[in-house]
């Protein structure tokens, strides 16, 4: 399992170990700081999922403190990992 924080060398280490095309999902923590909006409508903007969608994996997350809120590219999945991080929601990228 890697874990991409944006800005540091460790997206560096990611790109560098997995080709760009591999496929990777995007891991979202729960928490007990964001409200079930803040997550939700940060999902639909990182994933251009639903709202239906952002809230099944918004429950998911609650009830099971983890889920898989996005499949693809790695590279893609850095860009959904740093938009769900920009309000400190913790991420984890497996490949």
């Amino acid at each position: 399992m890697s874990q991409y924080k944006p800005g540091t060398e460790r997206e560096e280490e990611i790109t560098s170990q997995t080709s760009i095309d591999e496929p990777a999902k995007v891991i979202l923590f729960n928490d007990e700081v964001h409200t079930f909006d803040e997550v939700i409508n940060q999902i639909m903007k990182a994933t251009g999922c639903t709202r239906t969608q952002a809230e099944e994996y918004t429950w998911e997350v609650h009830n099971r403190g983890k889920a898989v809120v996005y499949e693809g590219e790695i590279v893609k999945c850095m860009s959904v990992s740093s938009i769900l991080e920009e309000i400190e929601l913790t991420t984890q990228i497996e490949v």
